[in-house]
């Protein structure tokens, strides 16, 4: 949780939290963030804006070719890094988009995968 805002913060993004998500006031999430919660606008989940695009481990289309249909605003969602994302949120989500990896790699940390994401989606906005 807390690299994740740290990561929000490094890319100007707000951040919504789910009623079941980790703690993002926790002691290990404070201490990943460096500061970050006190910085990233936090949305309230019925507020969400734009486009609706599930990050998920396999399926889905791959975020590079996503292209037009990552236009912002957007709400990129996350799901957890043991169960992924809720089957009954993805069906609320416009386009659901994954990272190809390369070889035999399983999955990425749900940080890693949202910092990426964040980046491509910084490259397609400049």
């Amino acid at each position: 949780m807390g690299t994740l805002l740290r990561t929000a913060d490094a890319f100007g993004a707000a951040v919504s939290l789910s009623e079941d998500c980790a703690d993002p006031l926790g002691p290990r999430a404070l201490r990943a963030s460096a500061g970050a919660i006190f910085r990233v606008p936090l949305v309230p989940w019925d507020e969400l804006r734009g486009r609706r695009v599930a990050l998920l481990a396999h399926g889905g289309v791959p975020l590079a070719e996503a292209g037009d249909h990552l236009e912002l605003p957007l709400t990129l969602f996350l799901g957890s890094e043991r169960e992924g994302l809720s089957e009954s949120v993805e069906k609320t989500c416009d386009l659901a988009v994954r990272i190809p990896l390369p070889g035999e790699a399983e999955s990425l940390n749900v940080a890693a995968a949202g910092a990426i994401a964040l980046y491509e989606l910084s490259r397609g906005a400049s």
